[in-house]
């Protein structure tokens, strides 16, 4: 059966709880994610299939920390040294430490690093960008192509800026991933000490709000300015993406909406516990050796919530079980619905196993009985 329970309905007076107007903001495409849990706060043209600039080299980055090691020598490649601005200038020939790499790519977002990298981890760009489409696959990010490893525009290459967001959530709890990205200088030298360099961070949002952690800027012709942020509180984790967000010479607007989003989610959402302690079951168990089984549910669903928005739960648990049933078997679910929106499913588990009544069962129960006679 299918129960039903609106757990708002204590006391709201509508007049009372206002939905928060809608952004004015300068992007194509924007999006604000919660980060503990990839539930979008707020979009504009959030699933739309847009162009990306450097923003691709977050997942760039996460696949060489998770596929490569930071000691690895990469030897750099005619065509690798070919890309064009922006660049180390790197030559071919020359062997870099991939960890050195990674700060070029992420701080100064230089092209031709990146294409080297991706020939180091991948075998060849196009090896590499196989690489990058399954890890978008396993995140669910199917509104997403990757073909270049640094973002420069080219046909079948695109996001959405709410798989972006997926994508950079996920890249945030990479520890390595966060050192470099929020380091503001790094030098380093061509592994034969031939030439030696310094890098550093282009992110200017890192210093504009407080426990800001990231991420990373881009730049087309054809994307517009790009920017992917991310802040860090003890109460929550946002991540923002701008796309398309002007062209030159309004380089700075990319931040007045980062900055706007990243306030709407500070200023209009609070951290609420939506689980309720629901009375689920014992269940009966038709044919079963022990007849009644009891019922256990997660009880922990701690999320970000604006005042206005409506939280329902449904349960879906059946009047009856049919045995065998196992210790951990799931059994029915909870659904939560934010706005009539399934936020999540949660799985009803059974407590203890009754097995299935059988001949051998039936004999030890005469068999007790006529003991106890």
């Amino acid at each position: 059966n299918e129960q039903g329970l609106d757990i708002n309905e204590q006391e709201i007076n509508e007049q009372e709880i206002k939905k928060p107007e809608n952004l004015k903001l300068n992007s194509l495409s924007a999006l604000l994610m919660d980060g503990d849990n990839n539930r979008v706060l707020y979009e504009l043209n959030g699933y739309k299939e847009m162009p990306m600039a450097s923003t691709t080299k977050i997942m760039t980055c996460i696949i060489a920390l998770e596929q490569g090691n930071l000691n690895d020598i990469i030897s750099v490649s005619s065509y690798a040294a070919s890309m064009p601005d922006v660049q180390l200038n790197i030559r071919k020939g020359e062997e870099y430490y991939l960890k050195d790499l990674l700060y070029s790519l992420m701080l100064e977002s230089h092209n031709d690093v990146a294409v080297a990298i991706a020939e180091h981890i991948g075998g060849s760009v196009e090896g590499f960008a196989t690489l990058m489409n399954d890890k978008a696959r396993e995140l669910g990010c199917n509104n997403t192509n990757f073909i270049t490893p640094n973002g420069l525009d080219a046909e079948g290459h695109y996001t959405s800026a709410r798989d972006l967001a997926v994508i950079s959530s996920y890249a945030i709890n990479n520890k390595d991933f966060i050192d470099i990205t929020n380091t503001s200088s790094y030098q380093f030298k061509e592994v034969n000490n031939a030439r030696s360099f310094t890098v550093t961070n282009k992110n200017k949002f890192l210093y504009m709000m407080d426990g800001a952690i990231g991420i990373k800027t881009g730049f087309t012709g054809k994307a517009g300015y790009c920017f992917v942020g991310a802040i860090k509180r003890p109460d929550r984790t946002l991540i923002s993406v701008v796309l398309g967000c002007g062209w030159p010479p309004s380089k700075n607007l990319k931040w007045t909406d980062t900055k706007r989003l990243m306030t709407y989610g500070i200023e209009n959402y609070i951290r609420k516990q939506i689980y309720l302690d629901k009375e689920l079951g014992p269940l009966y168990v038709e044919d079963g050796q022990i007849s009644l089984v009891n019922l256990s549910v997660d009880g922990d669903m701690n999320i970000l919530l604006r005042d206005d928005e409506r939280v329902r739960i449904d349960y879906i648990i059946p009047d009856k079980l049919d045995a065998p049933i196992e210790r951990g078997q799931e059994v029915g679910c909870v659904k939560y619905y934010i706005d009539d929106k399934l936020y999540s499913e949660v799985p009803v588990l059974a407590e203890n196993t009754s097995a299935r009544i059988d001949y051998s069962f039936c004999f030890m129960r005469i068999f007790k009985l006529w003991s106890l006679q």
